[in-house]
């Protein structure tokens, strides 16, 4: 059934991971011995490039460090199969797996996601952390999300490179492209997993990109059902509006002009998630019109037929 999804490209970002690329490539290899394999080096002051060329793998390398996501996108540019797979090359991730995720895969999902246990969540803080991302995202797409920060997935490489302009840079790609996919109509499955121990000392900061998850789950939340971000915003205005015309009426019998700013605001915050919802609709309507092939070749023959007319 695997073999039915055509080529499969592996993409492992990597910074100053030789440690763990040995063991890792060598699984990789053994696993998928006909599949290509591309380590994007971004920026490592240790042997990384060493280590891939004794494994004759290819090797892409960034002059300095531009970021988990970074390298996420150079490899998926670089990647010739149909089918990605990435992993992160600090050694959490178990490559047996791949075959559990390529198999959901091949069912007719177009991202399968390793989804961590709760015994893999690197301390009780992160495991909190993921929890809320997990939840907020959740109910931005209306779909649930089991690991919104999963590095460890299988995508159509057509569908995954539509976003591509999308990713961010830094170590949230997972956030964007999650919910990307799921904004987009297409389908996602989510396989559990175990994740080990990470090989060397980790180069996520919690609270800096805590909070960069965070507003990136908003901009892609904005990007995709604006209003359901305006909304409750504009709710919160309107209440609270309210609820001060219903304390100064009381108490002074009169509508004061702070209870009409917040009213006035209000409506204003629920027109512009409005208009903002019927731009993406439009956005996205034109975009699945010019993606189709059957629209396209109807478009060019109209326009053919319109020119022999005249």
């Amino acid at each position: 059934m695997i073999k039915k999804l055509g080529a499969v490209s592996v993409v492992l970002p990597a910074k100053n991971e030789a440690l763990s690329l040995d063991p890792l490539l060598l699984d990789i290899r053994r696993l998928l011995p006909d599949a290509e394999i591309i380590v994007v080096d971004d920026g490592s002051t240790d042997n990384t490039q060493d280590v891939c060329r004794t494994h004759g793998v290819t090797v892409m390398s960034h002059p300095y460090s531009m970021g988990n996501g970074a390298a996420v996108k150079t490899g998926a540019r670089a990647a010739s199969g149909d089918v990605l797979i990435f992993m992160d090359a600090d050694g959490q991730h178990n490559p047996s797996d791949i075959l559990s995720l390529l198999e959901k895969l091949a069912e007719g999902y177009d991202m399968v996601v390793g989804s961590r246990n709760t015994e893999s969540q690197a301390g009780i803080g992160r495991m909190g952390a993921n929890y809320i991302y997990n939840t907020l995202a959740s109910w931005i797409v209306n779909r649930n999300i089991a690991d919104l920060t999963s590095g460890f997935r299988v995508a159509r490489a057509d569908k995954f490179r539509e976003f591509l302009h999308l990713l961010p840079n830094g170590f949230s790609y997972p956030t964007t492209i999650t919910m990307s996919f799921f904004r987009a109509g297409y389908a996602i499955a989510y396989v559990p997993i175990t994740a080990k121990k990470r090989t060397g000392k980790s180069h996520i900061s919690p609270l800096r990109d805590g909070v960069r998850f965070f507003l990136i789950i908003f901009k892609i939340g904005t990007l995709y059902s604006p209003l359901k971000m305006f909304l409750p915003f504009s709710l919160l205005f309107f209440f609270t509006g309210l609820g001060y015309y219903a304390y100064t009426f009381s108490t002074l019998n009169r509508f004061t002009n702070m209870s009409a700013l917040l009213l006035s605001v209000s409506v204003l915050i629920f027109l512009i998630g409005l208009v903002s919802e019927q731009i993406t609709m439009l956005l996205y309507s034109r975009r699945n019109d010019l993606s189709s092939p059957t629209s396209a070749t109807e478009h060019l023959t109209s326009r053919r037929d319109d020119s022999r007319r005249h």
